[in-house]
Order: C-alpha cells, then sequence, then structure tokens
C-alpha cells in the first residue's frame, strides 16, 4: 500500500503497535534488562538507550535492533535501511570519540553518527 494512502497509517499502526509490544516484553524477559525504550510515530521508529558508555549503548541497540527485526520478518514486514539514523548527545564538554554502529552482522548498515 501506497503511503499517501489514507489507511497507511492505521494499518501501520495495526502492524506497528503490537510487534512494539512484543518487543518491550522480549528484552523485560532477559536476565540482564536492555537498558532501551521505544518510541514509534506512525510508521517510524526510535529506540532510546542512555548511558555512561558508548560501547554499552551501541550493544543494547545492537541487540534491540536484532530482536525488532527478527519481530518485523516475522510479521512479513520491511526495514527501511537507508532511514536509519543514529545521533549520540553528551553532557561533556570536552570532545568525544562516538563509535559508529554495525549492523552488519544483521543484514543491516553500518551507522556513522550524525553531527548535532
Amino acid at each position: 500500500m501506497d503511503q499517501e494512502s489514507v489507511l497507511s497509517p492505521i494499518l501501520s499502526t495495526l502492524y506497528i503497535a503490537p510487534t512494539f509490544y512484543i518487543f518491550e516484553k522480549r528484552t523485560q524477559n532477559f536476565l540482564s534488562s536492555i537498558s532501551v525504550s521505544t518510541l514509534s510515530f506512525v510508521d517510524n521508529g526510535l529506540f532510546i538507550s542512555q548511558g555512561k558508555s558508548y560501547k554499552k549503548s551501541n550493544a543494547n541497540i545492537f541487540c534491540s535492533y536484532s530482536i525488532i527485526s527478527s519481530l518485523f520478518e516475522q510479521f512479513g514486514l520491511m526495514i527501511e535501511y537507508n532511514k536509519l539514523e543514529m545521533f549520540y548527545f553528551s553532557r561533556s564538554t570536552k570532545n568525544y570519540n562516538s563509535s559508529p554502529l554495525d549492523l552488519g552482522l544483521l543484514e543491516g548498515p553500518l551507522l556513522q553518527p550524525k553531527d548535532k
């Protein structure tokens, strides 16, 4: 269905809302909880990971992406890799080196952090 259709937001919600619900239930079942929040805006999703280490945040996002991409595949949905973006925000006044997130093992792209 074309995204311009009036039914598109309704159908997106019917498919994506249960997917994110299952995602949240699965991440709660891990012994060491994955510290990631999700937000969804019709057919756009957002993972938020907070922490003191980019390495830990990247690991949380990687695990979350793995789960959500598996769920999307099971439901017959696609992730548009060209729309994936990653941002780092820091309270530090020092320059910091943010590392890219390689989703290649999950057949995804190498995400370079965007400049603020």
